[in-house]
């Protein structure tokens, strides 16, 4: 459960209600998910944000896990869509190298750009998925599962045919790690700024996609584990029990 607001600010909420409650409960239940994660909110707590009683809750989406679905729709089908163009168009480059980078960023964009937190990504909702994904809650993984999984192997296997000599499986680990990097990008951004000592602009979207479209680039293009890739290095004249990585 969450921390109750006071009396006074749960009246001062019903007396401003959006005209529109469903809109209002589905802000209400983005923004406590997003700070609270799916398990320790309650539709009691949801309704309470949101200036309604219960039932209304239930009343618009039946569960706590159909309001979670509905929120990954909202966001979900526009920035899907978006990615599905994207790499249509991305697809289409006859240069192997520009049409890797196209479709990495096909993936990325569309994460950046859709900033309202009410079409297609946000950080809020973006800090949502990285809470949702942590959890482990298997109702929250098949809306996952249901809601990416298609577009996500429609990406991979827009990369493979870039990348045929390295194996697919290889090329998933990768991409999982696209996701992490593009999570905490847009969720931590001030940690770029702070650890640059101020010379990098963590909130700059334009310099953030191309850098993770470099390193993603550069790291599905890596030799394949299988491949007879070097180990780990020696430094001069140290101790052979000591690795340098």
């Amino acid at each position: 459960m969450v921390r109750k607001p006071a009396k006074s600010n749960v009246k001062a909420a019903a007396g401003t209600r959006k005209p529109n409650m469903r809109e209002a409960i589905l802000a209400a239940a983005e923004e406590l998910f997003s700070t609270y994660g799916f398990n320790a909110v309650s539709v009691r707590d949801i309704a309470q944000a949101a200036g309604a009683n219960p039932g209304s809750v239930t009343y618009h989406f039946r569960t706590k896990d159909g309001l979670l679905l509905e929120i990954y729709r909202r966001h979900c089908g526009p920035m899907n869509r978006r990615r599905s163009e994207l790499l249509a168009a991305a697809r289409r480059v006859r240069n192997l190298q520009d049409r890797l980078e196209a479709i990495v960023r096909a993936y990325v964009l569309p994460a950046f750009t859709s900033g309202s937190d009410l079409a297609g990504g946000g950080t809020r909702f973006t800090r949502l998925r990285a809470i949702m994904s942590a959890e482990g809650n298997e109702v929250v993984r098949k809306i996952i599962a249901q809601t990416f999984d298609d577009t996500s192997h429609a990406f991979i296997d827009a990369i493979h045919e870039s990348l045929p000599h390295i194996p697919r499986t290889d090329l998933v680990w990768r991409s999982h790690f696209l996701l992490g990097g593009l999570y905490y990008t847009l969720v931590t951004p001030e940690r770029v700024t702070r650890l640059s000592r101020g010379s990098a602009d963590g909130t700059d979207a334009g310099h953030a996609i191309e850098e993770l479209v470099r390193a993603t680039v550069a790291a599905l293009q890596a030799a394949p584990l299988d491949a007879g890739a070097p180990g780990p290095r020696m430094a001069p004249g140290a101790n052979p029990g000591r690795v340098v990585t």
